[in-house]
């Protein structure tokens, strides 16, 4: 199978909605319901979010294809750390956030990830960025594994919040080639 990676341009809100709306629910922990799920969709990933985040030149979204299928996308934030938590761990003038990384649960296991992965830091030190950061769901045992490989270690905590339910998260920071 054919896994190619390509910059999102703003043709593509309507397709990240859609994988959106399909992973970021496998992110979260068990027990967490699906109306703070859905909660969270509309309000930070539907169509128009993803219009204003193409939009924004402080951020960098790539899809992930395979055999031409969409199958993931990344999202790479530089700018100002507002999370206090956060800006306690992660030096911000060095840094830049890795703050969407999803691929479809069928594509788990199939390099797609990997292919993303490696596309996004490299997008991530071309910013001129020394390190890469994000946060992770301390219950998300997948990802958590799926990051140290990548070279992401635990530095912090912090808190996320998906419809009414705060969640904690790990901080993971990495630096950049």
């Amino acid at each position: 199978m054919s896994i190619t990676t390509r910059r999102a341009d703003p043709a593509d809100a309507d397709l990240l909605h859609d994988l959106a709306a399909r992973t970021f629910g496998l992110a979260c922990p068990p027990g967490t319901l699906p109306s703070d799920i859905d909660a969270f969709i509309a309000r930070h990933l539907s169509r128009e979010s993803f219009d204003r985040y193409l939009a924004d030149s402080g951020r960098t979204i790539l899809i992930a294809e395979q055999d031409g299928t969409p199958v993931g996308y990344s999202m790479l934030v530089d700018g100002p750390i507002a999370d206090p938590d956060v800006a306690a761990v992660v030096d911000e003038k060095t840094s830049i956030e890795l703050s969407k990384f999803y691929v479809a649960e069928d594509r788990h296991g199939s390099g797609a990830a990997a292919a993303l992965m490696a596309a996004t830091l490299t997008e991530a030190a071309a910013t001129g960025a020394e390190h890469c950061w994000l946060g992770v769901n301390q219950q998300n045992a997948r990802a958590a594994r799926f990051y140290k490989k990548h070279g992401f270690e635990i530095v912090g905590v912090k808190r996320f919040l998906v419809g009414d339910v705060w969640h904690d998260d790990h901080v993971r920071v990495r630096s950049l080639p």
